[in-house]
């Protein structure tokens, strides 16, 4: 299993506590959340039960099956109800055990008074146990909402809670340990940092070769995977697709979404919660600005998402025409283009890492792109990457160049600029990223102002 050792540390942490441990870990499909709870039950004393799309009935009948092999080694019958089950871990168990219910969202969804059954147990029974109890679900809204909700029998029974996040650019990496640190980072701006996704591809084979037959090509895993789970999670996915499409091409404020795809403006708000609760698409606001302002727009959060959207989902019959290998071309031709958002959500992931190893010269509070009126300049300006402190007082500025040239002086003059619509901020940091190094004009300057130059090694180290 490459990656997730902070992860697993956590459930080890709980697992060895003298008490009664109860975790609720979710997070979006295909982030690793099984492969995770595999590992973790490889080296402890665990009943890993995956849930299944059955019914009720069958559900229990499997979970009793686990249970029963578990304690006697032999599988009797099924019991009854969930009660029954419950109360018979409650006499078996001995020394440590944990209980791992994976996709238990598929439980509730077909008896919710599961529940109340679990809170039960729990209250009743579970707390004085040497029990540690797993709920895992990929459907984050039911775990956020109907397991962990104020609403729900086992609101506050949790003690601890895990959301599997995707991995950074730095740990994407270790997936393809022989290319080279600029084809890391391209991989990464095709696949993010979902790991299912990052198997897809061949890691002795280039990335040209990988888009073609591991994206384009009819049947590969990849080809279908966003229709897959758009199908699995939603209903009307014709419209999902379409608002995805519409941000893809550049359409990132509600209003022009709606207008794009002829649907109502109030309609598309709810449809962008939904994935936004996904993690497809997230709402960003310029840095440092409260989330309710009226600068608010949509951004596609996953890295294949936004590069399916970008090339196959629009494309797709072109590509079929063309054949695997000239739509590889033609993707990898226009990769700059695709990857200045994503170089943008590398650098930041970046200042995140050096942040957490205290080698800024603060610690930012907020970090993310900023954009808006400059009145030094009587222009609309941005910042490709803003880091601000607690106070408000200091800022790192930095821009970011994913193209095939060095960096000119006019894009280094354009960001001194842009520091200048920050008047409060008194202590401002320069910091630049690009892959293809720096005019000398760049490199003088630099060493002048004191800014920092990075290059695409320096992002690895």
């Amino acid at each position: 299993m490459i990656g997730r050792e902070k992860e697993l540390q956590h459930l080890y942490s709980l697992y060895d506590s003298d008490r009664f441990e109860y975790l609720v870990m979710y997070g979006r499909r295909r982030v690793g959340k099984t492969t995770l709870l595999q590992e973790f039950s490889r080296n402890t004393n665990s009943i890993f039960f995956p849930a299944r799309e059955k019914n009720d009935a069958l559900n229990l009948e499997d979970f009793s099956k686990a249970v029963q092999l578990h304690f006697d080694h032999a599988y009797i019958a099924s019991f009854q109800s969930w009660e029954a089950v419950f109360d018979y871990i409650s006499k078996k168990v001995t020394g440590r055990t944990a209980i791992i219910i994976d996709e238990f969202p598929y439980i509730v969804q077909e008896n919710p008074t599961i529940k109340s059954i679990l809170q039960h147990a729990i209250d009743h029974d579970w707390k004085n146990k040497n029990i540690f109890l797993i709920l895992c679900g990929s459907s984050v809204s039911i775990m956020e909402n109907e397991i962990m909700g104020n609403k729900s029998p086992l609101h506050d029974r949790q003690t601890s809670s895990l959301e599997i996040k995707p991995f950074d650019y730095y740990e994407s990496a270790a997936f393809f340990p022989d290319y080279s640190n600029e084809d890391k980072l391209i991989s990464y701006g095709i696949l993010g940092g979902i790991p299912r996704y990052l198997e897809a591809f061949n890691p002795k084979k280039d990335i040209k070769a990988n888009i073609a037959l591991n994206i384009v090509k009819e049947g590969s895993y990849l080809y279908e995977e966003p229709d897959n789970l758009l199908k699995a999670e939603l209903r009307e996915t014709n419209i999902y697709n379409s608002i995805l499409s519409a941000i893809a091409s550049g359409r990132n404020r509600i209003i022009d979404i709606a207008n794009y795809i002829h649907e109502d403006k109030t309609k598309v708000a709810k449809y962008l919660l939904t994935l936004q609760t996904l993690r497809l698409v997230e709402k960003t606001v310029p840095c440092g600005e409260n989330n309710n302002s009226r600068k608010s727009i949509y951004v596609i959060k996953d890295n294949f998402f936004r590069f399916y959207f970008r090339y196959q989902f629009t494309n797709n019959t072109y590509y079929a025409i063309l054949g695997e290998d000239e739509a590889a071309k033609e993707i990898i031709n226009d990769i700059s283009n695709l990857m200045g958002n994503a170089f943008e959500q590398i650098a930041k992931e970046y200042l995140i890492r050096k942040a957490r190893d205290r080698k800024l010269p603060f610690i930012p509070f907020t970090i993310g792109k900023w954009w808006g009126n400059n009145p030094v300049i009587k222009a609309q300006d941005d910042v490709d990457v803003m880091a601000i402190d607690r106070s408000g007082s200091k800022a790192i500025f930095m821009e970011c160049k994913f193209t095939s040239s060095p960096m000119p002086y006019s894009e280094y003059e354009d960001l001194i600029n842009a520091t200048k619509a920050f008047p409060d901020i008194r202590e401002k940091y320069l910091y630049f990223i690009s892959r293809s190094g720096y005019t000398e004009p760049v490199k003088r300057q630099a060493a002048i102002d004191g800014a920092v130059l990075l290059e695409i090694d320096d992002l690895f180290d």
